[in-house]
Formats: structure tokens, sequence, C-alpha cells
């Protein structure tokens, strides 16, 4: 009997051992899922609104960021108003919005406190002149354009198109859009007078209704037929083109921030930078991700090789 006590004894301190073992694996185990079931839960409940104004030309894509951002984030509100690239970098700078959105730099603004804000660029856009499918004409040599749009030219027959006068539609002076197209489509000319509207929504709508009418546009407003848009000195108004720097009008897309960003504005803009975003929304809005451009520019136009 004293034997097989003995012999018990250490039978029970091993069985002991192994339980305890194994008991501390699940507190570990119990531990590392608590980490990972709270890192989840703070992913969830990230909170709050975020106000973003600005470029018209890039409302479609952010508005579409944002709609995927809050699919994301339950919880999270996200406005995405347009107005202009003026407007969007006014209302950042006085703090109105967390989000100004401009198709310039910030510095092309007069009595913006540039020095103020962050850029954070966040796309490319294409840009070309667009005209009513019953003008006729597909393709403008770019001194022709700049007739057309300061007066010299007045009806589309004197370009091989309809017998119809032309109709001007142009952004306000605070559209960044404007501002694009005026310095690299037109060479920094003063357009004439006609048609001013607020959005680019609007100017797509009044060229597809007026005969005659031109106006100008961003890629990601051309989804549809009722507007043509027009090739210039014979290159298209394609994204390749636009990435190898052959054809003319493009720019950034820049969010711009009051000091670094941070909080949900830092977040939504780390998911605007995102490959999800970059490889794939941003293509299917018509807009190029800064990554695959072979040219770049500063803030004064100039345009070198990366």
């Amino acid at each position: 009997m004293k034997s097989s006590k003995k012999l018990g004894l250490p039978t029970v301190f091993a069985a002991l051992m192994v339980f305890t073992a194994a008991c501390g694996g699940e507190t570990s185990s119990d531990k590392t899922e608590g980490k990972d079931n709270t890192k989840t839960e703070e992913k969830q409940e990230l909170s709050g609104s975020l106000s973003i104004s600005g470029s018209s030309a890039m409302q479609p894509l952010v508005a579409a960021a944002a709609e995927e951002f809050m699919a994301e984030n339950p919880n999270v509100d996200v406005q995405v108003q347009a107005g202009g690239s003026g407007t969007g970098l006014s209302q950042v700078s006085e703090g109105s919005v967390q989000i100004g959105n401009s198709d310039v730099f910030a510095e092309e603004k007069e009595g913006i406190p540039a020095d103020e804000l962050v850029d954070h660029k966040v796309a490319v856009v294409g840009m070309t002149a667009a005209v009513n499918p019953k003008v006729g004409i597909k393709d403008i040599k770019k001194e022709d354009l700049i007739k057309v749009f300061t007066g010299k030219i007045t009806n589309w027959k004197e370009l091989g198109g309809a017998d119809q006068k032309i109709v001007l539609v142009n952004r306000p002076d605070s559209s960044g859009t404007r501002a694009v197209f005026n310095k690299f489509a037109l060479d920094g000319a003063t357009p004439a007078e006609g048609i001013t509207e607020d959005s680019s929504n609007t100017v797509k709508k009044i060229i597809n209704e007026t005969d005659g009418a031109i106006g100008y546009l961003a890629f990601s407003y051309f989804t549809d037929d009722t507007v043509t848009p027009l090739a210039i000195d014979g290159v298209e108004p394609t994204e390749e083109n636009v990435q190898s720097g052959t054809f003319p009008v493009w720019a950034y897309e820049h969010s711009y921030t009051k000091g670094e960003a941070d909080g949900l504005a830092k977040t939504f803009l780390d998911y605007m930078m995102s490959d999800d975003i970059q490889n794939n929304l941003l293509k299917e809005q018509g807009y190029l991700p800064v990554t695959k451009m072979e040219v770049e520019r500063d803030a004064e136009g100039k345009q070198t090789d990366k």
C-alpha cells in the first residue's frame, strides 16, 4: 500500500501540471481573442460627422468614396458639397468644413492663406471641351478652341460643323475647373461672355439641351452620349494620354485641411489613398491615380517627367 501511494503522488503532480498549463493556455488565448475583438469593436465604433466642400469636378469621386466609407462605418456621417474650388478653399480656411476640395493649388487662389493649409493630392483629373452632339465635330485645333471661347469664331460652320451659332457655357471665376481649362486649354485667354453655371452637372445639362453649345467638363462627366468630348490637336482625351502628359488639360485633385489632418478627416483621407479607392473607385469614376502619372506639375503649371 505504501509503495502504491508513493507511485501515485508523482502521477497526481504531473496531472496537476498538465491541467495548470492547459488553463494558462486558455487564459492566454482568451486574452488574445479579447484583444482582437477589442480592435474590431474599436474599428466599428468609428463615429462622428465630416463636412467636405469645393470642387464640382471632384464631387462624384468624393461622394462615391464617402458612400463606401459610411457603409463600412455606419456611425459616421460624411456630407460632400460642391460649389467650386474657391468655395472649398475659403471654407476650409475659415474652419466651416474639415476638408476643402480643389482642382487648383491653394497658392493659385487670391485671398487664400495657403501657408495655413496642407495639401493632400488624392487623384488626377483630365478635362476637355464638351459640345452638343448636333454641333458635328469631335476634334478641334487648340488655336481654334481659343478663338471659339474668346468670341472670334461664332458659328460652327467656320470649323466644318453645323450652321449653328456658338453658345458658350462657362463656370464662375471661383471654379477650379474653369481655372484649369483656361490655363491649359486656352493658354490663359479670358473667355467671352456666355452662360455661367456653378455646377458641372448643370453645365452638362445645358450643353445637351442647347443647340450650338460648348463648355468644359472633367472626364468623369462623360458617362453617356448626351454631350461630345473634343479631342484637341488630334489628341484624344483619354486617361492614357493624360498619364503620359500628351493631353494637356489635366490637374491634381487636392483635398486641403487646415493644418495637419487629424481625427475623422485623417481617417477619411487615408481611406481615399487606399488601394481599393485608388485602383478601383477612381477608374470607375473617371479619375486617375496619382501614382500612375508619368509626369508632374507644380503650382506654376510647369510640367516635367517624373
